[in-house]
């Protein structure tokens, strides 16, 4: 009896020493005002003495030789504890006590992503925190440079969120994010949000951070980000698209060329608007599209690859230069055959442009490796020799319109 009483002492007593651990509370914790939250990176090449600024951390300035290794000055927005308001009030990036500013804004140099930001900590006593990182702003000069550091540093940090939005900017990326849009509070959740919005009406196509890595990790793919530049002192506007081979900005587009690019990819919803004669008339009418659908095949001719897409758009007609416009059956078809052979001329002419530049951002190579892949482990194998093979390949492109609504009023 003793012994068993004895037992019973001792399990009680280790259960009782598991719950204490348990109950221990979170002991690693950290609270939100003890971090600086970064909301924004905004990346540039750094002017030609930013050595003369670098702080000596991990080298003496001047003594660390890179060859051909231009510096980087890299820009953050840090939320500022307490000054962002969670209800509607001012925009531009200030609160409604007193036009405080919601973030600070602060720059570093470094030879190196991960330089930078050690000689940003000196600057900053919190420790940075990238969970609510929502925009990475890069410029056009760095992009053209290559971003495989650029991308092996945030691929690898687990606090980088892949539904975080990257861009190209066509100045440099410390002005946007210097930048206050009046209908935000917060200009890096302006950015995100108006990339949010353009992908709902069909205006841009989903492209996060993920996806683009994604993209540029294919074989047979390569990547595209939106590309912006400041429009004024503190308007953000998205140019178009820029487009990479490998890691490096290969080219950049307008904003018609969006729309060809979801035509292309059989993106919804269609944004895209179109204005056509009608025949015989000096008058126009506004075509704009409703939805898409695109249909690739591929195949081997004369032992080299071949590509059909067949694309079909239905839209309405949104508007007329003059009431006395009259549509018949006739016409309307008329007016289909013309938006058609428009459209073909124009998807041509965006694809023989990337073609110039080795930059399939359409994925056509996936196409092959996918269906025809003993031709791709024969013939092509890896991603530099496809983007070798693209210039030549042959595209064709058939567009099929279709006119559903012409308007409400009655003739």
């Amino acid at each position: 009896m003793a012994g068993r009483v004895w037992l019973r002492v001792v399990f009680k007593g280790m259960a009782l020493l598991l719950i204490c651990l348990s109950l221990s509370g979170c002991w690693d914790r950290q609270e939100i005002e003890e971090r600086a939250v970064i909301l924004g990176i905004g990346i540039d090449q750094a002017e030609p003495d930013a050595e003369k600024k670098e702080l000596p951390l991990s080298h003496k300035p001047g003594q660390l030789h890179i060859p051909s290794k231009k510096m980087i000055r890299l820009t953050v927005q840090v939320a500022v504890p307490g000054r962002i308001p969670l209800g509607p009030g001012m925009g531009g990036g200030e609160s409604s006590s007193g036009g405080n500013r919601t973030v600070w804004v602060v720059s570093g140099v470094g030879h190196t992503i991960d330089d930078a930001i050690n000689g940003l900590q000196q600057r900053i006593a919190p420790p940075l925190f990238f969970g609510h990182l929502r925009v990475i702003v890069v410029s056009e000069r760095v992009a053209k440079n290559g971003l495989v550091n650029l991308n092996d540093f945030f691929r690898r940090n687990p606090e980088i969120r892949r539904m975080s939005w990257m861009f190209i900017s066509r100045g440099e990326a410390m002005d946007i994010m210097k930048a206050s849009p009046q209908l935000e509070r917060v200009p890096s959740i302006y950015l995100m949000t108006t990339m949010d919005q353009s992908v709902k009406m069909g205006r841009f196509p989903n492209d996060i951070l993920g996806l683009f890595w994604s993209a540029s990790s294919a074989k047979g793919k390569e990547g595209y980000l939106p590309y912006c530049e400041l429009d004024g002192e503190n308007n953000i506007k998205i140019r178009g698209l820029a487009y990479f081979r490998g890691d490096k900005l290969a080219g950049t587009t307008d904003g018609m060329d969006i729309t060809l690019f979801m035509g292309i990819m059989g993106m919804n919803p269609s944004g895209g608007q179109a204005y056509v004669q009608v025949p015989g008339k000096s008058e126009y009418l506004e075509y704009s599209g409703r939805s898409r659908k695109a249909l690739t095949k591929v195949d081997i001719q004369d032992g080299k690859p071949h590509v059909r897409v067949k694309i079909m758009i239905e839209g309405n007609i949104r508007e007329k230069s003059n009431e006395s416009v009259k549509l018949s059956h006739d016409v309307i078809q008329l007016m289909e055959r013309q938006l058609e052979q428009d459209a073909v001329k124009m998807y041509q002419d965006f694809i023989h442009r990337t073609q110039e530049k080795g930059a399939d951002i359409f994925g056509f190579g996936e196409h092959i490796r996918s269906r025809q892949w003993r031709y791709w482990d024969e013939q092509i194998k890896t991603k530099e020799q496809w983007e070798k093979m693209y210039p030549d390949l042959k595209v064709d492109i058939q567009v099929k319109v279709q006119i559903r609504r012409v308007g409400m009023k009655a003739v």
